[in-house]
């Protein structure tokens, strides 16, 4: 299977644009690890023609409130449906299991014993100072860190976080994660 995790980061906020619908912000960069080439790579918006047949050939999209926020912000860029692609978001997952949403730097810290190198209000600040490979870099830290907690789901059926000062276990239910679906997916790409 070819798995895409992948994160975004904005140019600006909910507040900033006076709403709290994922598709009214504007995408800074967006970062992804590629499960078939083992790379972790970034795009600015004028690089998602390159993007495109990545996303396209993926078996999953996995994420992090991605069904929420980064699919629904990237469709209004594509051309398509992304929604068409067989997508694993973590927090749907841990929300299912749990009944409640956690952080993704709270589950990195209980699972992984490592924390995040920031938060996307710091990247929005970034944006607005022109320092785009801090967001690059940042950006592909939540992917590398969302995709060990999704390699980690799958080899253990559960996930960690701190409740008080004990670490809990969320039990997940990994049973079709790497299950491939048939999709109608409509290519927008000339091949």
């Amino acid at each position: 299977m070819r798995n895409i995790v992948f994160d975004i980061e904005t140019k600006n906020t909910f507040q900033d644009v006076g709403s709290h619908q994922a598709a009214d912000l504007d995408i800074s960069v967006l970062a992804i690890h590629d499960s078939e080439t083992d790379e972790y790579s970034s795009f600015l918006e004028e690089e998602f023609g390159e993007l495109w047949p990545i996303i396209e050939s993926a078996d999953s999209l996995i994420g992090y409130n991605s069904n929420h926020f980064d699919i629904p912000l990237l469709n209004k860029y594509y051309h398509g449906d992304l929604t068409q692609i067989k997508s694993i978001d973590l927090l749907e997952a841990i929300y299912k299991s749990l009944g409640r949403r956690i952080k993704l730097d709270d589950v990195a810290k209980a699972t992984l014993g490592e924390e995040k190198s920031g938060h996307g209000l710091q990247a929005v600040t970034w944006w607005k100072q022109g320092e785009i490979e801090k967001i690059r870099e940042y950006c592909i830290q939540d992917v590398r860190v969302t995709k060990r907690i999704y390699d980690y789901a799958l080899e253990h059926g559960h996930l960690k976080y701190t409740q008080g000062k004990e670490i809990q276990e969320i039990p997940i239910d990994t049973t079709d994660w790497e299950k491939k679906e048939s999709t109608g997916m409509t290519h927008s790409m000339p091949f």
